[in-house]
């Protein structure tokens, strides 16, 4: 059986524990670890729009693919691990962009996001071929147009990608992301 746990956090952002990863987003979601990821090619962003069957913002547009490292597991290992579940693809070329990305939400169903979030942005490889169980919709838009769709109508994005790009500097976001080792930033259960 795999291992389909997260790794919780405690209030410093330390490891401090496991849950399973379907049991852990709820109403009380404890603090965690994860990732969001930004697939970039040719000055264009790839948008998902998350599948209508997921337990959180379902059918919210988005930044390409989030997702959780598993206990032991690197976070950069996750993030290709992720990119082949939901995308379909390999990616290359992965940075980070905001090593110190954290945040909290609350969807309309009361379901709560409450993540330690560092952000990467990736290269693809191919095309993509989404899994429709996480992904209902995907278009490359211009990063620019984004970031004005953004500014204008924060409401129509996920509220962590709204304050990805309030954080990300402008007007080239991903210019300056540091390259990343694929031994940085390993999740672990103490």
């Amino acid at each position: 059986m795999t291992n389909d746990s997260v790794v919780l956090a405690d209030a410093d952002g330390r490891p401090c524990g496991t849950a399973d990863r379907e049991g852990v987003h709820g109403t009380d979601t404890p603090l965690h670890f994860a990732f969001s990821c930004h697939l970039v090619d040719d000055g264009h962003l790839l948008m998902t729009r998350r599948a209508l069957t997921k337990r959180s913002w379902p059918g919210v547009w988005t930044n390409s693919f989030c997702g959780h490292p598993r206990p032991g597991e690197s976070v950069v290992d996750a993030v290709h691990r992720y990119a082949r579940r939901e995308l379909g693809i390999d990616v290359d070329d992965v940075r980070i962009v905001l090593p110190d990305f954290r945040y909290r939400a609350v969807d309309a169903s009361g379901i709560v996001e409450n993540e330690i979030c560092p952000v990467f942005v990736a290269r693809p490889l191919r095309e993509v071929a989404p899994d429709p169980a996480e992904v209902a919709e995907h278009a490359w838009a211009r990063v620019a147009d984004v970031w004005s769709l953004v500014e204008r109508t924060p409401w129509a994005v996920s509220p962590w990608f709204v304050e990805q790009v309030r954080q990300l500097p402008g007007p080239d976001p991903y210019r300056h992301a540091e390259p990343t080792h694929p031994m940085t930033a390993r999740a672990s259960n103490s």
